[in-house]
């Protein structure tokens, strides 16, 4: 009896201690399902587009990027910025080599069908620019036999493209903003389509030898996409720290800083 009663207290005791064991590994496994909140999501962006996104000193400003910071530390996830051209931005999330966008880009249909988009950020609409000296292109209806410069990928190209053929006009695509621009001072090209805040701020900060021309050709309103059907988690942190930012002033505050009042 007195054997089996040790034998016992023996395998009872073992039985705790691998509880307990067993106790502290799930804790651990608690801890290392949470490191999600540790995960840094990429962010493509364009930094060719002030006062949304551009480079100074060194230093990513703009906009967007004072946005998605804001969001981010707001919400409480980490973000990693990755510039590069417009265009590719799209491609780049499909390649699972982004998780997010922020860069100016228009919420339209097509783009619907590959990425989600969080509430609107920013109204924007696009807009006929020439030179200074052009008064004969006031509308769309003018650019007949005409040369279109456009920004690859953005939706100013996408109009151009729409309605290059009914309308008799000849479209150019560049990479950047500054080559479009300089293509239309040169005269090389008639006229540009190029979005409303993105073209006042522009002239505003420098005699581009360019002006806006006629009413905007459209409302397009600016959104933060995500690939569509995935990190629905951090989309949906997104529009609460968009919403979160409104109701505080941040939002405000940060248009005032580079669009003033």
């Amino acid at each position: 009896m007195k054997k089996f009663s040790l034998l016992s207290l023996f395998l009872i005791l073992s039985l705790l201690l691998a509880a307990c064991g067993t106790s502290k590994n799930e804790g651990k496994s608690g801890e290392g399902s949470s490191a999600e909140d540790s995960k840094v999501y990429k962010v493509g962006v364009d930094t060719t587009y002030p006062p949304f996104e551009f480079e100074e000193n060194g230093e990513y400003k703009g906009i967007d990027i004072e946005l998605i910071n804001a969001i981010a530390e707001s919400q409480g996830f980490k973000i990693e910025l990755n510039p590069m051209d417009f265009g590719g931005i799209i491609p780049a999330m499909q390649a699972n080599q982004l998780d997010i966008a922020i860069a100016g880009m228009s919420i339209t249909e097509e783009r619907k069908k590959i990425v989600d988009f969080a509430e609107p950020y920013f109204d924007a609409g696009i807009t006929l620019v020439v030179k200074k000296d052009n008064s004969d292109i006031t509308t769309i209806d003018d650019l007949k036999g005409k040369t279109v410069a456009v920004k690859n990928g953005t939706s100013g190209a996408l109009f151009a493209q729409q309605n290059a053929d009914s309308k008799g006009f000849k479209v150019v695509q560049f990479k950047d903003s500054p080559s479009m621009f300089q293509e239309v001072a040169n005269g090389n090209a008639d006229a540009l389509i190029e979005d409303y805040p993105v073209i006042a701020y522009a002239i505003a900060q420098k005699d581009l030898g360019l002006k806006i021309t006629g009413e905007r050709l459209n409302d397009d309103k600016y959104g933060i996409a995500v690939l569509k059907g995935k990190n629905q988690d951090v989309l949906e942190k997104i529009n609460k720290g968009l919403a979160e930012l409104k109701e505080n002033g941040k939002y405000d505050e940060i248009l005032k800083t580079y669009l003033g009042e």
